[in-house]
């Protein structure tokens, strides 16, 4: 256990990041940067994915290099438009929006072929050597907004988007996958993409709490949540949530009551302004447990690393928390006549709203 004493020696504890990686394989620039640095853990993007015996080999070498064997690997993992491990070495994964759509017809079909289809991927997960996910999306769907959620949602509607979402955390968990809901308090009302730009969100208090936030109210006990870069005047007119203290003290912990593991955003990305240093500094003081940063580059990962302290005091319970779910999970392997009665039922359920040879969702 981190921090705890053990034969009166002090076990390192980790420090509050997690990092990317530049390739398909670690540098010996890497392998000595993350051993130095000992990050809370690492996040994959498509970038560093070839095939499964590449992307085991890495997630292998990552776990090597810092000691841990259940260091958190993370990777964004949703279905459709957010997929890293894709065809034709991965299975095409539906996106969110399409189980919304079989919700509309058959509420009890959507919700059995959501929770398969994350058993599913959660096996694709494990045996390249992931054991999280940043899934499922927990933000609503507005008509207008910004594409950067579109069918990554569930829907509009607060009931449906928490049954669906409810099955994949329990599909995912059940396959030995942690979920990590996103993004806290809600990013549904974005009018442009938070990757390009600061999305500026005006609903009143009453309604943000009505709509954006009730999702994530009614699924607090998940052990992880990702931030979102967005500025919501009614609540906080200077600061995006990622890095104010207002929207995380007062809405997630207090309003929302997540009490658990506070992942940020991507700190790259140009909804934030200043120095990816700044930023670091800005979303830890702010509240965020871990600071998230993906690209993999040599310079701001350093000053990332500069400016991220060891994890301690509550964020480090936290931490510990979400580790010590991954290092309970069993590794046991769906057997192949489990695995082809399950494809063949999510494929019955799925018929009436989307094929795998579909192109458009």
């Amino acid at each position: 256990m981190w921090g705890a004493s053990l034969s009166g020696l002090e076990v390192k504890k980790p420090r509050a990041c997690v990092l990317g990686i530049d390739g398909t394989e670690l540098s010996n620039w890497e392998k000595g940067f993350f051993r130095d640095a000992d990050p809370y853990g690492f996040i994959l993007f498509a970038r560093n994915v070839e095939d499964q015996t590449q992307v085991r080999a890495l997630t292998k070498s990552l776990r090597d290099v810092v000691g841990n064997t259940n260091i958190p690997i993370f990777v964004d993992q949703e279905g459709g438009r957010v997929m890293r491990l894709k065809p034709p070495h991965w299975r095409k994964i539906p996106a969110a929006g399409v189980f919304g759509e079989l919700f509309e017809l058959k509420p009890e079909d959507a919700r059995e072929a959501a929770y398969i289809n994350a058993r599913l991927m959660a096996m694709d997960l494990r045996d390249a050597g992931f054991n999280t996910t940043c899934a499922p999306v927990l933000d609503l769907r507005f008509p207008g907004m910004s594409d950067v959620v579109g069918d990554r949602s569930y829907g509009g509607d607060v009931g449906k988007v928490v049954m669906l979402a409810s099955a994949v955390a329990a599909g995912l968990l059940d396959g030995g996958v942690a979920p990590v809901i996103k993004h806290i308090p809600g990013h549904g009302r974005a009018s442009v993409d938070s990757h390009k730009d600061l999305p500026v969100v005006s609903a009143s208090h009453a309604e943000l709490t009505r709509l954006d936030f009730a999702p994530f109210m009614q699924m607090k006990d998940v052990l992880a949540a990702m931030s979102a870069h967005l500025l919501f005047t009614a609540i906080d007119d200077q600061r995006p949530g990622t890095v104010s203290p207002t929207i995380i003290n007062d809405v997630i912990r207090d309003e929302i009551g997540f009490e658990n593991l506070l992942i940020s955003d991507d700190l790259s990305m140009e909804a934030l302004g200043g120095s990816i240093a700044s930023r670091t500094h800005e979303c830890l003081k702010a509240g965020c447990d871990i600071a998230l940063h993906c690209n993999g580059k040599r310079t701001e990962m350093e000053e990332v690393v500069s400016m991220t302290p060891l994890l301690s005091g509550a964020a480090l319970s936290r931490a510990q928390t979400f580790t010590n779910q991954i290092a309970s999970f069993k590794t046991d392997t769906p057997s192949t006549s489990q695995l082809t009665d399950w494809r063949m039922r999510l494929a019955d359920l799925l018929a009436p709203v989307w094929k795998a040879e579909d192109t458009a969702k």
